[in-house]
């Protein structure tokens, strides 16, 4: 936050209302009373004598809204989520139907005219207080930073002189000025590539982020996210320290005898158990919310691996939480979600189309039940995420690390750089105004950080240059086309939301399980039979992975010579494949391309054309890493790179991560001024400085974390 904020926020820590709060206050009475009157005149059923009248109703909202907080959030606590948020839209009907029933002037006919105002009114006051001036976002947090103030005012907290500027509390583990021990707030802008945020500050629409690199609060650097760019493998290496068990954003374990997931809450749990834990970043009292792992947090709150009951049927205290559950249990809140998830859709198809008629290429088929996901994720989702994360600040939870996805989202179906994408980005810099506006209300003085855990890349899908799947390409090459097959690909998507169900329905399932959807694996080339596939083929972005599971462990290039002769060479001579890298018997892993290959473990020329050449000097030494991944496939496959930059999904993705090529490998660090990236962590890639590897940002930040007093 910078210092120009100084005054504004010396008068919220001290607590004293500001003639902005009452600003604010006639601005929510106006846009409620706005939102009554219009559903009034619209709905046939309900009728308003006189405008006092619907200031009235206003006023009764109002009071309703106050008056039933505090029963709600007890029955939440005994009701648990489901139960939160449908004795909140039972609140809501209620207060509307008194104020739209008893307040002399206004007349309904019926429930249904009732339910019909509020949802009118619910859609007004959204665009009423967007143009009002008040960020959207601001609405579900009033009442957290309400009561925070109220708190700070009960306290007499921070002096007029206090520090204003995440960044500016001691570096050794003492207290801030005004009293507040310091804290670490990590923010995750899921798939944002480094250079893309630097294009939406140009662009003005990142206007939070621009105002701290201007007042010199933070820094923008980019970090180096290896093979494979995802966020899985990020979130290892980020949380737990070692990101080596993950190879892709789904893979066959040969153990298992079947496909990991990772976006399944059950396969999400299973993948954290096998990580290490002594080094969990959240460790012991932090909370990471909306998460694919814990990191070892006492709090966790939409984490994908800790969403699901036990066999048993307990959840070891990972339950949703009192958080969870005041948001459901807020009224107004729910009805306000559901008409904005329902604008959100309606965008989407408003810019499928406009891309359609437009002639926007590459572009992919945006339809299906991505309109729906859009909806919840940039709408309910955004919102939920938003007010845990002010919850917890308040509360002053020594350090909180969130991810919140909207821009991946829409970046994967639109592209990276599209117009909805960066606009996606826009609502994101929001949501860090929102959380720079509780800051000084925190009973922590926090230091924020911005990361990313990969880029995207564009590119039009492997199928589309090819005709045809990666694993019917496969298929074709072993002479074989009715071999049995699994292909699973698509479905990142839906991580967020089977998260949020399975914490909402405490959903149990057996360790093991894989739910069902749109990412659960399609046999291909023969009926559904019990048994072990011929080959698998997964994709992560424009990384393909193939295994033989038959095969009791990886094959080496010469049993695969051996069994398939036309296989390896015949798939790296595809025009949408950039290289194939394979194990051999006695020289290691080789990246075989059209027409040349390259030792990757050994230092010696390539023979023939070098098949990376072009992909920068960090590609030999991801390819030997992602080579040698515990679970690997038997091949992985690299798409072509155009001269452009662009990349072939092996996915039905426009923007993809995973592999190489484009910006998908160049994540971002927004990190205050005060704390500086230790030089003996860099690396170097093509000539730039840099993190390589998110093992390596882990480090950074424990030893941030620790310097701020919050680790030993």
């Amino acid at each position: 936050m910078p210092a120009s904020l100084a005054p504004t926020v010396r008068r919220a820590r001290a607590g004293r209302p500001t003639l902005a709060d009452a600003w604010d206050a006639a601005g929510s009475l106006a846009t409620t009373a706005l939102g009554l009157g219009a559903g009034i005149a619209i709905v046939d059923g309900a009728r308003a004598s006189h405008p006092p009248a619907i200031l009235a109703a206003a006023l009764v909202v109002a009071v309703g809204d106050l008056v039933l907080r505090a029963p709600l959030r007890l029955f939440a606590r005994a009701a648990g989520a489901m139960g939160a948020l449908v004795a909140g839209l039972a609140a809501q009907v209620l207060v509307a139907w008194v104020a739209l029933t008893h307040v002399p002037g206004i007349v309904v006919d019926s429930g249904v005219s009732v339910l019909a105002v509020l949802l009118i009114a619910s859609v007004v006051m959204a665009v009423g207080r967007w143009l009002w001036g008040v960020n959207d976002t601001e609405y579900v947090l009033g009442d957290v930073i309400r009561r925070a103030r109220s708190r700070a005012r009960r306290a007499g907290l921070v002096p007029e002189g206090a520090s204003a500027v995440p960044g500016a509390a001691a570096s050794s583990g003492t207290r801030a000025e005004g009293g507040r021990p310091p804290g670490l707030l990590v923010v995750q802008l899921d798939g944002v590539a480094a250079p893309v945020l630097a294009m939406a500050v140009e662009a003005g629409l990142a206007p939070t982020v621009a105002r701290w690199l201007a007042s010199g609060s933070h820094r923008l650097d980019p970090w180096w996210s290896r093979v494979p760019a995802t966020t899985p493998s990020s979130q290892a290496a980020l949380l737990h320290g070692d990101s080596s068990g993950i190879p892709a954003f789904r893979w066959w374990d040969r153990d298992l005898g079947r496909l990991v997931v990772t976006n399944h809450p059950t396969d999400a749990a299973f993948v954290e158990s096998t990580l290490p834990t002594e080094h969990g970043l959240l460790a012991p009292d932090g909370a990471a919310i909306s998460t694919m792992f814990s990191g070892g947090a006492a709090t966790n709150l939409l984490v994908m691996s800790r969403s699901v009951r036990a066999p048993d049927g307990s959840r070891g205290g990972f339950g949703p939480g009192p958080a969870y559950l005041r948001f459901f249990a807020s009224p107004f809140v729910f009805t306000r979600a559901v008409a904005r998830s329902v604008a959100e859709m309606a965008k989407e198809l408003y810019q499928a189309r406009l891309q359609r008629v437009r002639g926007v290429e590459p572009r992919v088929s945006r339809g299906g039940w991505f309109v729906v996901l859009r909806g919840m994720t940039n709408a309910l989702m955004r919102d939920l995420t938003t007010s845990l994360v002010a919850e917890h600040l308040v509360r002053g939870t020594p350090m909180i690390f969130v991810d919140l996805v909207d821009y991946d989202e829409i970046a994967h179906h639109a592209g990276p750089t599209r117009p909805e994408a960066l606009r996606a980005l826009e609502g994101l810099d929001g949501v860090l105004h929102v959380l720079e506006e509780v800051l000084p209300v925190a009973a922590r003085d926090y230091q924020v950080v911005v990361l990313s855990d990969h880029g995207q890349s564009l590119g039009a899908t492997f199928e589309q240059v090819e005709g045809r799947s990666l694993l019917e390409v496969v298929r074709s090459l072993m002479a074989d086309p009715d071999v049995d097959g699994v292909q699973a690909v698509a479905g990142e998507e839906w991580g967020p939301l089977n998260s949020l169900l399975t914490s909402a329905f405490s959903i149990s399932r057996p360790r093991g399980t894989v739910l069902l959807g749109p990412d659960a694996p399609s046999r291909a080339g023969r009926p559904e039979r019990v048994g072990i596939p011929d080959v698998v083929v997964t994709a992560s972005g424009n990384l393909g992975l193939v295994w033989f599971p038959s095969a009791p462990a990886r094959l080496a290039l010469e049993d695969l010579q051996e069994r398939w002769p036309g296989l390896v060479a015949g798939l790296a001579a595809r025009p949408g494949v950039g290289a194939v890298v394979v194990d051999t018997a006695s020289r290691g892993l080789v990246a075989v391309g059209a027409r040349g290959l390259v030792l990757l473990e050994l230092d010696v020329a390539p023979e023939g054309e070098d098949p990376l050449a072009g992909w920068g000097s960090q590609a030999r030494a991801d390819l030997a890493r992602a080579g040698r991944l515990e679970h690997t496939g038997d091949l992985l496959v690299i798409s072509a790179i155009t001269p452009g930059g662009h990349v072939h999904a092996f996915e039905g993705q426009v923007g993809s991560h995973g592999g190489l090529g484009g910006d998908q490998n160049r994540a971002l660090l927004l990190h205050p001024s005060g704390l500086v990236v230790d030089a003996d962590l860099l690396g170097d890639v093509d000539g730039t400085a840099m993190l390589v590897g998110a093992e390596q940002l882990h480090v950074q930040l424990l030893r941030w974390s620790a310097a701020l007093g919050l680790r030993p």
